[in-house]
């Protein structure tokens, strides 16, 4: 197996398309045709995580925060960044990150949160706009079939828990075919008129180039017709944050309780109780304190996220808990999810989760 076929399986289920602006999830370091000896799955890729790769033999190491996030003017190694960039490359270990773009997937970051939660009838907290494409295309009765499935198989009509959703419709098509063509029918310099099919089918954006191509592939004529519009429609699974209910509702001071157990938290920052049982539940992985707005919104009871500020903490209004539980806490079992999703696709390879803590905080008690 090579370093590229763990991306492909991993870029499935957290397109690089969905990652913010500002980040730089993917393939950092090492070369991608590489074959893979091993994968060391991590929250960061410190020195301390590329040596663990090293002494077990791992070549790949995934992890969820890119150690490259911004430019690197120079690499000298001093510092942190640049001296686990020099030793990956001196030993030959690709560095993958699979950052933002795993928050942004329903069943990532935050989805595990929620499992641990044992959130139901979860959802997307702030789902993303302008994530859905539809394509028109125009095609002869007897190929319809074909062409509808090809549409699928590349992951065209998903709409909500529903798959294979198209809509078709027939009419007439007209076409003269040139003196340089080769019409599948029709003749050269003759107007034909062919009854049609017009399919009508949605899909993620990030998959616009495997939906023409596959389209194009099964398509019968020699220059097909077909038209891409970008939709307004919200896409429901993709997007910050996860919102959800807890079985029973629970009592303020146990819920923490039980929070703090779960997390095995040292502390937990948090606003003023509100002396009501909590029934619906906000999460978000990592830095959070823009999705309070939406939590409220939501109607949530408790927004649990990190890295809050000060002034932040105020903007819970009397409304909400706001529960900061720290950065590396609110994360760490994503090494978990990767793991869990990396040996049920490759269950006779080595895919180990790193028995070094990086978490940089430490807590006096």
């Amino acid at each position: 197996m090579k370093i590229k076929d763990v991306i492909s399986s991993l870029e499935v289920i957290a397109p690089p398309f969905l990652q913010e602006g500002y980040d730089n999830a993917g393939l950092i370091t090492g070369d991608e045709n590489a074959e893979c000896t091993g994968i060391l799955i991590s929250l960061d890729a410190t020195t301390a995580i590329v040596d663990e790769a090293i002494e077990k033999g791992c070549n790949l190491i995934v992890s969820h925060h890119p150690i490259v996030f911004s430019g690197l003017k120079k690499i000298t190694g001093k510092n942190y960044v640049q001296k686990a960039v020099i030793s990956a490359i001196k030993n030959d270990i690709a560095l993958y990150a699979i950052h933002t773009n795993l928050d942004n997937v329903l069943n990532g970051v935050n989805g595990k949160i929620s499992d641990l939660l044992e959130l139901k009838n979860i959802s997307v907290l702030a789902p993303k706009e302008s994530q859905l494409k539809k394509l028109y295309t125009f095609v002869p009765i007897n190929d319809a079939d074909k062409v509808r499935q090809a549409i699928f198989d590349a992951g065209g009509g998903h709409i909500g828990n529903y798959e294979e959703c198209s809509f078709n419709a027939e009419g007439f098509g007209t076409f003269k075919a040139g003196e340089n063509t080769d019409p599948y029918i029709g003749k050269r310099g003759q107007l034909h008129r062919e009854n049609e099919i017009k399919v009508e089918v949605i899909f993620p954006a990030w998959l616009e180039s495997r939906i023409i191509r596959s389209l194009l592939a099964a398509h019968p004529y020699e220059e097909v017709a077909y038209d891409i519009i970008r939709l307004d429609n919200r896409f429901s699974s993709i997007g910050s944050g996860v919102i959800g209910e807890l079985k029973e509702p629970a009592a303020e001071r146990a819920f923490l309780r039980t929070l703090k157990e779960k997390f095995k938290l040292n502390v937990i920052r948090h606003t003023e109780l509100l002396n009501k049982p909590i029934s619906k539940v906000a999460v978000c992985g990592g830095a959070g304190s823009f999705l309070i707005s939406s939590a409220l919104a939501a109607g949530a009871d408790v927004f649990i996220t990190s890295d809050i500020k000060y002034h932040e903490f105020f903007d819970a209004n009397g409304k909400i808990i706001i529960a900061d539980i720290g950065h590396y806490e609110s994360e760490q079992f994503t090494i978990n999810l990767l793991q869990e999703f990396l040996e049920q696709k490759f269950p006779t390879f080595a895919v180990l989760k790193t028995e070094v803590n990086t978490n940089p905080v430490r807590y006096f008690l």
